[in-house]
């Protein structure tokens, strides 16, 4: 039971992991206008990775300082990701 409860954790967050670069990614297309937002596809890969990532981002938001232009959230929630995976891996991994 352990194991399917920790394979099911893995692959949610490495799905998590690979929208978070996603998002990330088409952001800075758009913000470089390589990609455009009136592009239908586009608008709803973008808006899909928001509803999936923001909710997270704004919590973690909250706690750091306004670095203007800036913003790290992103690479502090892959942060926060790997150490649950290397948490797991360590605790769980080795009672299946």
């Amino acid at each position: 039971m352990i194991a399917i409860f920790y394979f099911i954790v893995m692959s949610f967050l490495k799905f998590y992991w690979w929208i978070v670069i996603a998002n990330v990614i088409i952001s800075w297309l758009i913000a470089f206008n390589v990609l455009n937002t009136n592009n239908a596809f586009v608008y709803n890969v973008l808006d899909f990775t928001y509803r999936l990532t923001d909710p997270i981002l704004n919590k973690i938001r909250r706690f750091l300082p306004n670095l203007g232009a800036f913003d790290i959230s992103p690479i502090i929630l892959l942060v926060l990701i790997e150490a649950l995976n290397i948490f797991m891996f360590k605790y769980i991994y080795p009672y299946t």
